[in-house]
């Protein structure tokens, strides 16, 4: 896992659109939420806090990116059907989430299938300022907590 104070690494993901995103393209303060899979039913609650929370994060100049390892076309839908406005990003294979709060491998007991682990990490010009990582898919992050961060 990633400290505080550290360059958070580099990556190149495909959005829900199809459009590349690089993150040394945004500076400032940059939310990165890793999610285990679309359509699951804590994942579904946590995007969908993010969405809410857009009109204070917006206020505090932040971008958020909603990344697991899902497909494109699968984060297209769950986006559309939740009303996601932020991007959700295509980590296939767990490399991104690897480097950053790491995977789950044989995820629900279902072998070779790699999730990312829940996780956020709030960045500020690429320096990590929050970092957060669950072993438990169940458990959400405390959102209050990313908004301070956010507001310092």
């Amino acid at each position: 896992m990633l400290n505080l104070g550290e360059k958070a690494p580099a990556f190149e993901l495909f959005d829900h659109n199809l459009n590349k995103v690089n993150l040394a393209d945004y500076e400032g303060k940059v939310v990165l939420a890793f999610y285990p899979g679309a359509f699951t039913t804590v994942c579904e609650k946590e995007m969908c806090t993010f969405r809410d929370m857009m009109a204070k994060f917006n206020q505090l100049n932040a971008v958020v990116f909603g990344i697991s390892v899902d497909g494109p076309f699968s984060n297209r839908a769950f986006a559309e059907k939740n009303g996601l406005k932020f991007p959700l990003l295509s980590d296939f294979g767990g490399n991104v989430a690897k480097q950053y709060g790491g995977v789950h491998e044989n995820f629900a007991g279902v072998p070779n299938y790699t999730v990312a682990k829940r996780a956020v990490f709030v960045l500020e010009n690429g320096v990590v300022k929050y970092a957060w990582v669950t072993d438990n898919p169940a458990v959400e992050p405390d959102y209050e907590e990313i908004k301070a961060v956010l507001e310092q």
